[in-house]
């Protein structure tokens, strides 16, 4: 039986600080948790080891990259950091080399950061993941794995994760210092009037100064996707593995679905879970996101308003999400005090509080107390848990200082992969439509052409599909409820790869593993340790009370991790990492249909 966890907020002290740090341990403590997926009542499943159909063939002109001695050091449970002498902490890194360009492969090269967790007992291999994004840090992710992945997983597996080129230990891009970071979070470069104009201007500002600040010159053009897919393929090959197992959350299923159409033959077991659409532009991620979390709101307002406990919203669903669009909009005007006197939630502060909750079901607690606060239902207006919130989402600590660059990385990496499309005209008119779709949190989708237009590192990709001819079974994961990568995307990449098969999860939040039930546990986890596929036709479904956050998997954990939408306008579209949490059901319901094969 797996034992339910509980965070007691202590509200009725008259001094702002004490609360604000109790808060910050329990929302540490949380992300801390562990065990959850791992229970004690898990099934063994049997492993085998992934196998190609033919030796992996090595790109002409890239020998050396692929035959690279690596050298593997012992390092600390947290980071790339050496661990003590005598230390055996089951991990160990290294440092992979690889092109800057990969069309002129004897010229610069940068350095991909990777760390390996040791199987816990025979392994049959690696599995690498990969948290999402972009700028999801894979190194953080695979820190507190053993938190989340089931011990079926971690038992079998070496699991390997990486900052893929431009991200955190990896040769990074840096944009802003903390404290720049924090202004721009807080909201203090908004333009007056949002326009598609003072977008461009304010991407032309960022490239300025990501570019006097960024040490390898030339990095800001050489950090798209299927470069970092070819990085994947190097890094396949120097672990010796033969063929690619990997479970990608977010965008890592783009990420994962680009190395599969590049290389199909090295392809083994794939899962790729909150699926991204790759036919579609950035003004369309935007709009199918619009959607997504405004359903997200709705399904919030309807869960706290049944609770009869601790909800701060009165009436019907429509009178509660009308409160918080009310409450939002005061913040423009009169930001909230909290427990830093320097740090007043302002209103991109605040909605990014509420949107990142949209991530996990499992903190809509924790918003109830911070909307409760926050509307003055507990005494006077103090905004220290959104604020709180937001900073957890964005990977703050307590110090102040930031444990990754997702937020740098992640338009970076974005504008080189969507092509500009449209002009000033219809990018003012997609604005009004986002606006109509999502009135609430609107503020954080809009104008993602007009951005990467002034950012001046253009894409010359298409938004095309992708079918993976002729790779081996890949099983796409998608969660009806999901706000930042809707169902329809899930949908539609398994219906594009001529191997996929869709595996549904009817819940709220984004992406499934790890925060579902054993129903989509036990699936994944059969598919990536012995390659059978789970039966067409079931649907995982919600069932029992939500458990804890386990962790943020890219950051304080990101992946999925508290490091929800780093969407603020510095990343529209919010394409983000996924917040991989577990729930602590006491059963594990499956149904026999919508389990579809695509």
């Amino acid at each position: 039986m797996v034992r339910q966890h509980r965070v007691h907020v202590v509200t009725t002290a008259t001094s702002h600080q004490p609360r604000t740090k109790r808060l910050v341990s329990a929302l540490a403590a949380l992300l801390a948790c562990a065990g959850l997926t791992a229970c004690q009542d898990e099934t063994d499943i049997k492993a085998s080891p992934a196998t190609a159909s033919a030796s992996a063939a090595v790109p002409a002109g890239l020998e050396s990259f692929y035959n690279q001695k690596v050298s593997w050091y012992a390092c600390a449970k947290t980071g790339m950091a050496k661990a003590k002498s005598g230390q055996d902490t089951g991990f160990t890194c290294a440092k992979v080399k690889v092109p800057l360009d990969y069309d002129n492969p004897g010229g610069k090269t940068i350095e991909i950061a990777v760390k390996k967790r040791a199987a816990s007992e025979d392994s049959v291999g690696s599995l690498f993941v990969n948290p999402g994004g972009p700028g999801g840090s894979g190194i953080e992710l695979v820190d507190g794995v053993g938190s989340y992945f089931s011990k079926n997983l971690t038992n079998s597996y070496d699991v390997v994760g990486f900052d893929p080129r431009g991200v955190g230990a990896s040769t990074a891009v840096d944009c802003l210092t903390d404290a720049e970071l924090d202004a721009e979070r807080a909201g203090a470069n908004d333009p007056a009037t949002p326009s598609a104009t003072a977008t461009q201007e304010r991407a032309q500002k960022m490239n300025a100064s990501c570019e006097s600040k960024t040490s390898t010159s030339g990095l800001l053009d050489h950090i798209d996707t299927i470069s970092a897919a070819k990085d994947l393929d190097i890094l396949r090959a120097v672990d010796g593995q033969q063929a690619l197992t990997y479970l990608g959350f977010s965008y890592g299923t783009y990420l994962g679905a680009t190395y599969a159409e590049l290389f199909p033959a090295n392809t083994g077991r794939l899962v790729l879970d909150g699926a991204v659409d790759p036919t579609l532009g950035a003004e369309e991620l935007a709009m199918g996101q619009a959607k997504g979390f405004e359903a997200s709101l709705r399904a919030y307002v309807q869960s706290c308003q049944s609770s009869k406990v601790g909800c701060p919203l009165s009436g019907d669903v429509d009178s509660g999400v009308s409160q918080i669009r009310e409450f939002l909009e005061s913040t423009k005007t009169a930001p909230l005090p909290t427990s830093d006197d320097k740090r007043p939630l302002t209103y991109d502060l605040a909605v990014y509080g509420v949107l990142g909750s949209m991530y996990q079901t499992q903190l809509w607690p924790t918003l109830n107390l911070g909307l409760s606060q926050a509307m003055g239902k507990m005494g006077k207006p103090d905004g220290s848990t959104l604020l709180t919130i937001a900073d957890t989402i964005s990977s703050r600590k307590g110090d102040g200082s930031y444990s990754n660059n997702g937020t740098e990385a992640l338009m970076a990496v974005n504008c080189l992969d969507y092509p500009v499309q449209g002009d000033n005209a219809s990018w003012e008119e997609n604005a009004k439509a986002v606006k109509e779709a999502s009135p609430t949190f609107s503020s954080q989708l809009l104008y993602p052409n007009a951005y990467c237009q002034g950012w001046g590192h253009t894409s010359s990709r298409k938004r095309e599909k992708i079918t993976a001819s002729g790779a081996a079974p890949i099983l796409v994961v998608g969660t009806t409820g999901d706000p930042a990568t809707p169902y329809a995307w899930s949908e539609a990449l398994a219906d594009q790869l001529e191997s996929g098969q869709l595996m549904t999860w009817k819940g709220n939040g984004h992406t499934a593993y790890g925060r579902s039930n054993d129903c989509v546990k036990k699936a994944v986890d059969t598919y990536l340790l012995n390659g059978t596929m789970p039966d067409k036709g079931l649907t995982g479904r919600r069932s029992g009370r939500p458990g804890p956050i386990l962790q943020r998997g890219g950051g304080a954990a990101g992946a999925a991790g508290l490091l929800a939408p780093s969407a603020h306008s510095l990343s529209s579209p919010a394409m983000e990492r996924p917040i991989h949490l577990a729930r602590s059901s006491p059963a594990s319901p499956c149904e026999s249909r919508n389990w579809t094969l695509a």
